[in-house]
């Protein structure tokens, strides 16, 4: 988001408030707490109006510092967070000196200039990036307040990542707003962002919120990544490699690592795709289609219609074209085939589990208690509360019966259209933060479901959506896209 019009001026009704010194800077065990007014005190007089800025730094895995910039402490902060895994741990040195203050935690330092302002993240004896003037800003707007900073870029330097993207692979001069979006694959849009980037110059960059999170990489200035949202607070991890492995290994130290999948998940798997009108006879040319032409088939997938149509979902084979779900399994199975099926969280109306549903408050629910509705894919559907125990069992339990049936595999489609206005969660979790967090607890029930079934080492979905952490329960697959080049 853009809050500059230009090098020189502030955009239209914003008003900045950007660090300006480390006026005081408090020390404990593991943590350095720097207290950065947004003017240069000269008497106690400047001392008697705000904002005040909170810039604390501490660090939770050896080479990774945790930066919590912080206006106002005494905000309500409703979850959900991205998970961080337990036990996590780093001895960290704190120095206190008259030019600066920093704290190093393997071979990271981060380092609080006095006087003036400015954070600089060093490594290898060179400097990484720097906040510096007007980096860390606290920024007001006819629509909300917002918490930014801008780290610095060097000369050549790339910057990659933020998600699964279809724009061009180097980010330079983009503008990326993190928010889960069924937009395809063909725009700027996309299913599974992630507030991550790195860069050729050794670290990288986790905004540790579920919240939307927009960044201007060198755009709205060239020089510079910024990343905001709106708040009043801001956290993230700055995680050094210095290779791209090593940062991956600490990110994914921070948010979990991903479950090993079942060999045979490594195959080739086949789909209906799109197909409206398909039997078991239709199934099984496509698989005698693949052996005339000699290529090898591990998975065979059913999209959408093995259901019955309005139904979406009833976990329920359509009768009038798959009479015998459990004896066409086992005949898949004989050739050696696993078998996944496409569901989605969303219930139809017609779902012949829209009532018991909505009567035993599995759903997100407007504020007036009544169910949240619409008519956007399914006619009338409803979205499952996932923050709800017993509606992740109920949902598990028709999981469930379809592998007992014979199901391998799960597709988890969808997940991205998740309301923020006038609904409520059963855990009380902020709609806006859930809107991009929810296909994280959508595919760890679905992933929990096949793993209690069929064992640790044997569980995958193939899921459309993801955020933060939700690489943990694999595997995903790039969305609706068009079949060219």
């Amino acid at each position: 988001m853009k809050f500059t019009d230009g090098q020189w001026l502030l955009r239209a009704g914003v008003t900045a408030h950007y660090a300006a010194e480390a006026h005081t800077i408090t020390t404990a065990p593991d943590a350095l707490v720097v207290h950065a007014p947004v003017r240069v005190i000269r008497h106690r007089g400047d001392t008697l109006q705000g904002p005040l800025l909170t810039v604390t730094l501490s660090s939770p895995l050896e080479g990774v510092v945790r930066v919590r910039i912080e206006h106002f402490t005494g905000a309500l902060e409703r979850g959900p967070r991205i998970p961080l895994m337990p036990g996590l741990h780093a001895n960290v040195a704190i120095v206190d000196e008259a030019s600066s203050a920093h704290l190093t935690t393997g071979g990271l330092t981060v380092r609080v200039k006095k006087p003036g302002w400015e954070l600089t993240f060093e490594a290898d004896g060179r400097v990484l990036t720097t906040s510096g003037a007007r980096g860390i800003g606290y920024v007001q707007t006819a629509e909300g307040s917002y918490v930014h900073e801008q780290l610095s870029l060097a000369v050549g330097e790339c910057v990659y990542g933020l998600g699964e993207r279809f724009t061009a692979f180097v980010k330079n001069g983009q503008t990326v707003d993190c928010i889960n979006k069924d937009g395809g694959t063909a725009s700027d849009q996309a299913y599974k962002n992630i507030p991550f980037y790195l860069t050729n110059r050794g670290y990288g960059v986790l905004v540790n919120e579920s919240a939307p999170v927009s960044f201007e990489v060198a755009s709205e200035k060239v020089s510079r990544v910024q990343f905001s949202r709106e708040g009043e607070s801001l956290e993230y991890f700055f995680i050094y490699g210095p290779t791209p492995k090593e940062v991956l290994w600490r990110l994914t130290a921070l948010t979990g690592r991903p479950a090993l999948p079942p060999a045979w998940s490594f195959g080739l798997w086949l789909s209906t795709s799109f197909t409206t009108n398909y039997d078991e006879a239709t199934v099984t040319s496509f698989i005698d289609g693949m052996k005339q032409r000699d290529l090898p088939l591990h998975v065979f997938h059913f999209d959408c219609f093995w259901m019955r149509e309005f139904d979406w979902c009833n976990f329920e084979w359509d009768p009038r074209v798959f009479p015998d779900p459990a004896g066409m399994l086992q005949r898949l199975h004989a050739r050696g085939l696993k078998v996944c099926v496409w569901i989605n969280s969303y219930i139809g109306q017609r779902s012949r589990l829209f009532a018991e549903g909505a009567a035993q408050g599995y759903f997100i629910q407007r504020t007036d208690g009544s169910v949240w509705q619409t008519d956007l894919w399914q006619p009338g559907m409803a979205i499952v509360d996932f923050t709800n125990p017993a509606a992740r069992e109920w949902f598990a339990g028709h999981i469930g019966r379809l592998l007992d049936l014979g199901v391998d595999a799960i597709k988890t489609d969808f997940g991205e259209r998740i309301p923020t206005e006038g609904v409520t969660y059963h855990d009380g979790s902020d709609p806006v933060k859930m809107h991009n967090f929810y296909p994280v607890i959508y595919n760890e029930t679905v992933f929990r479901a096949i793993e209690a079934k069929r064992g640790v080492g044997e569980a995958v979905l193939f899921a459309r959506s993801a955020y933060a952490s939700g690489q943990r329960f694999p595997a995903h697959w790039g969305g609706d896209c068009w079949s060219t080049f």
